[in-house]
């Protein structure tokens, strides 16, 4: 990776209003085509008979292929100079993993379907981090990122409700393809982004455009060396080890008890929490400026313990969905800074 301070006084960049369009675009059309993933795969999963144990050996497969492209994921991007062409080829990829779940969903085609989705997750997510970062600067990264995790929440809003429609209505399969078609218009978006307005030092770290990535890389060894990374990262496991298999597991178990309403339901659990992030995504991009980063991170992963133990406490539907609103918070605050508080450390 390329680790440059970024230097409050550096000039920033102004972008042309197709290129932030288009970014807008690409967060609204990925997290929709995302929505079809994680709850939905349990839930198609368990209705087509599989086992528990089955629906989770794929899914820690696709976790555990994610985890070990992250670092050669993030390396390719900081080398590739069209942070474009590596989110178009991620996008492409989780809509051929989407239709082969849809159509075949066997042992052996959702296994290898999940891991693939689980690599691309390496570089597709840091792809727009990187051309955000590379467009905007660091300066107005933060409300950048609160943008961006608004049309995120709306895209993923409107798809999961739609497929969550679809699934009560017609099939979990319908769910699945409607995920490949997704990856089309999200196409179209990357398209509208300029390559003049991605500065490419810029999106690897850089404090300046032209800056000399090349000569300030650093060595693996610098990183498990730095306290700071090291902290954060840490942070980040325990909060995403809590929180992963939360909803997938609900879910699953929603279908196995008999509840008739289980897409429904699960497609509420999904939506309540993007409805907050919507609304405060953008505020928390703002106030990481005026307060600080850690007092917002302490609040995003308090809210994780206090609703894992009150979904331990019961079952009923109606309070699940209402626990749900503390998942917004801890996604609106974590989604936004976990990014953020990457690029201030690097």
């Amino acid at each position: 990776m390329a680790f440059v301070v970024a230097l409050p006084h550096a000039a920033e960049h102004s972008p042309s209003r197709a290129s932030l369009n288009g970014l807008d675009g690409i967060n609204f059309f990925n997290a929709a085509m995302l929505a079809g993933f994680g709850p939905y795969v349990a839930v198609y999963l368990a209705e087509q008979k599989w086992t528990q144990e089955n629906i989770g050996f794929v899914l820690t497969a696709s976790g555990l292929a994610g985890l070990l492209a992250l670092m050669p994921g993030g390396e390719l991007l900081d080398t590739v100079r069209s942070k474009r062409a590596l989110a178009a080829l991620g996008a492409s990829m989780v809509a051929v993993t989407a239709l082969a779940i849809g159509i075949w969903p066997d042992f052996p085609v959702v296994f290898t379907a999940l891991v693939l989705h689980g690599t691309t997750g390496a570089f597709l997510g840091p792809a727009i981090a990187a051309i955000s970062l590379g467009i905007v600067g660091h300066l107005a990264f933060s409300e950048q990122l609160g943008r961006n995790q608004r049309f995120a929440s709306a895209g993923s809003l409107i798809a999961t409700g739609l497929m969550g429609l679809i699934g009560y209505l017609l099939t979990y399969q319908a769910m699945f393809l409607i995920a490949a078609a997704l990856g089309l218009p999200l196409l179209v978006a990357l398209a509208a982004i300029r390559p003049a307005d991605i500065d490419f030092a810029r999106s690897c770290g850089a404090a300046h455009p032209d800056a000399p990535t090349q000569r300030a890389r650093t060595t693996h060894r610098c990183l498990w060396k730095n306290p700071a990374v090291l902290t954060f990262a840490a942070g980040l496991f325990l909060f995403q080890l809590a929180n992963a298999a939360m909803l997938p597991v609900v879910g699953a178990a929603l279908v196995y008890d008999g509840e008739s309403r289980s897409s429904v339901i699960v497609a509420a659990l999904i939506i309540l929490p993007q409805i907050v992030v919507a609304l405060l995504a953008p505020w928390v991009g703002r106030q990481a400026r005026r307060w600080g980063r850690r007092p917002l991170l302490l609040i995003g992963f308090g809210a994780l313990p206090i609703r894992a133990l009150l979904f331990a406490l019961t079952a009923d539907p109606l309070f699940l969905v209402g626990l749900q609103l503390l998942d917004g918070i801890s996604a609106a605050i974590v989604g936004v800074l976990a990014v953020l508080v990457t690029a201030d450390l690097t």
